[in-house]
Order: C-alpha cells, then sequence, then structure tokens
C-alpha cells in the first residue's frame, strides 16, 4: 500500500507529468513574447495564456511532489485547469470579439490539439487513482476490511 508520502510520479504519471511540463514551458513561453511584444492588441487573450501557463507550472509540481498537501495543490490545479478550459472554450466559441487573438484554452486548446481539454481529464482520474491513502488498486485504505483468520 501507498503510503501518504507516495509518488504520483510512477508509470502513466511520468507521462502525465511531461506533458503538464511541457504545456508549462510552451504556454509561459507563448505568454511572455504575448504579453512583452503586443499586449495592448489582446489584453484578456494574453493574460489567460500567463494564468494558464502558472497553472500548468503549479499542476506539474504539485503532481510531482509528495504527501496529501501537494495531492490538494494537484487537484486544485487540476480543476481550476479544467473549468478554465470548459469557459475560456464556450467564451471564445459564443463571445470570439473577446478574444483579438488566441490564449492556450480558446476553443478547448484547439491551438494545441485539444490537449489542454483532455489533460485535466485525465489528470483527475490519475489523482483518483493515486490519492493519499488509497491501495494498489485504488481503494482507499480506510475502507479496506481484513478477514479474521
Amino acid at each position: 500500500m501507498p503510503s501518504q508520502s507516495s509518488s504520483r510520479a510512477v508509470g502513466v504519471g511520468r507521462v502525465l507529468i511531461a506533458v503538464y511540463a511541457v504545456l508549462a514551458i510552451a504556454a509561459t513561453a507563448r505568454s511572455v513574447v504575448q504579453i512583452v511584444e503586443r499586449f495592448e492588441e489582446a489584453p484578456l487573450a494574453y493574460l489567460l495564456s500567463a494564468v494558464s501557463a502558472i497553472v500548468y507550472l503549479a499542476a506539474t509540481a504539485a503532481l510531482l511532489g509528495r504527501g496529501r498537501v501537494w495531492y490538494v495543490v494537484a487537484l486544485l490545479a487540476i480543476v481550476f485547469e479544467l473549468v478554465g478550459v470548459l469557459t475560456v472554450g464556450v467564451l471564445s466559441l459564443t463571445m470570439p470579439e473577446l478574444f483579438a487573438h488566441p490564449s492556450v484554452w480558446s476553443g478547448f486548446g484547439y491551438g494545441y490539439a485539444f490537449i489542454p481539454l483532455v489533460l485535466p481529464i485525465l489528470g483527475l482520474v490519475w489523482l483518483a487513482v493515486r490519492r493519499p491513502g488509497a491501495d494498489a488498486r485504488g481503494t482507499s485504505a480506510e475502507h479496506v476490511m481484513v478477514a479474521p483468520r
């Protein structure tokens, strides 16, 4: 049974963390260039790109971290990410005038092959499987009954 300090960076989790890290780098680079070179053209979109970069950085760090605190940070970051992708995705399609230029989450992450839409769903599934106090089958240790011998 994994302990509270068990790592989520195992198996598929390593791939998930690597994708988060790549998106963190891409979103950070994109937002820095956008904000420095042409912020006045589309401030909302460029600020949203910066927010997505911060969320991806936080999720990457939290998924690498061990214990319940990092688990909660990862959960909050990934839920925020999913809500952000869905909200910005809907707004960018229904109110395109708000987005003079696309952000990372515009069109549900269309510019990034929809990875920003799929990634938080996979992240939440991974967190459910690797939650602190869960055994290898994903069941909570508190709820496992041991039959008397």
